[in-house]
């Protein structure tokens, strides 16, 4: 009984929300696509309005399966995922804010029949006061049933979206931001037991109003020994949405040893933004030498103090 109401309570919504490339969104038991115009096949729901807007269309949910399937439709907001920038939508538990207040299907609640599809519609009605830009989202159909998970406690509930790409007509304004930039250096607490590790992470911030394409790049500027002064980041999103953050981890084998500045500088749509970073870390023998070089400078002052002491004290004796 406790096992059943904790997978009751842990419900993971996954869904399959595919590049526009792809021909439905399809989890291998049903998919979602729109439905086809009478000139060409269409990959996604790609809409351009004016505010006050609304739109009428058609999307085809199939059901690959050998039994009937009765899947709970509902348009949701998309998102970056925070980790891995990744693209996903919003359950029907989270208050929609953009897209998913503005579409409703036809039917909340629709049965497939096995190996067959079904027509549904939805329309989408853009607000009068809806701001300029990209607004993206998806049509998804999710199985109610929950499932067993990876885990004991964890159930599963399925779902797949098809994409609804928006551009509410006015000013477009590309922009970005690159925060929290830093250098992480782990080196083994005795040389030579272990192999150190570097990582740069950073927060990258769409904070215009269109999807972005992002491209980066980090340059090193101090005194340091080691790895090249530049080279590519490639863990980025490929599709950052407007207003999103994504935190972007990328390990650096041979990284720079000494002390300086990182720099990370971000390009998309014409327009780009930099973030900056000290950083520290100095290899064992160079801190073993530096601490030699001040331990010796240190010795010979003394050296010159006392020395000056003595012929001091020798002066004083031979006036007296």
């Amino acid at each position: 009984m406790r096992r059943a109401t904790v997978a009751t309570l842990l419900l993971v919504v996954l869904t399959a929300f595919l590049p526009l490339q792809a021909r439905a969104a399809d989890n291998g038991e049903w998919s979602v696509e729109p439905a086809d115009s009478a000139i060409t096949p269409r990959t996604a729901f790609q809409l351009s309005a004016r505010p006050g807007t609304t739109f009428a269309d058609r999307a085809v949910v199939t059901n690959s399966t050998g039994e009937p399937l009765t899947l709970r439709l509902h348009v949701a907001d998309a998102y970056n995922t925070p980790r891995d920038g990744g693209l996903a939508v919003r359950g029907r538990e989270e208050t929609p804010r953009d897209v998913g207040t503005w579409g409703r299907p036809e039917q909340d609640v629709v049965t497939v029949p096995a190996h067959a599809s079904v027509t549904v519609a939805f329309t989408l009605t853009v607000p009068g006061d809806a701001p300029p830009g990209d607004h993206v989202g998806a049509l998804v159909a999710v199985d109610e049933r929950v499932r067993p998970g990876a885990g004991s406690f964890i159930g599963v509930r399925r779902a797949v979206g098809a994409r609804i790409h928006l551009r509410v007509e006015g000013a477009r304004h590309p922009a970005l931001a690159v925060e929290r930039l830093r250098l992480t250096t782990r080196n083994p607490a005795v040389p030579g037991t272990g192999d150190s590790s570097t990582a740069v992470t950073f927060t990258l911030h769409n904070t215009g109003n269109v999807t972005l394409d992002p491209r980066a790049s980090l340059r090193v500027g101090g005194f340091w020994v080691g790895g090249p002064a530049t080279r590519h980041l490639t863990n980025l999103p490929t599709e950052l949405l407007p207003g999103e953050k994504v935190q972007v981890t990328e390990s650096w084998e041979g990284a720079p040893s000494g002390w300086g500045e990182v720099a990370v500088t971000v390009t998309a749509s014409g327009i780009g933004a930099t973030g900056s970073a000290g950083f520290l870390d100095l290899p064992w023998i160079l801190l073993a030498a530096a601490l030699a070089v001040t331990a010796g400078g240190s010795a010979v002052l003394l050296a010159r103090r006392r020395r000056g002491g003595r012929g001091r004290s020798a002066a004083r004796s031979t006036a007296g």
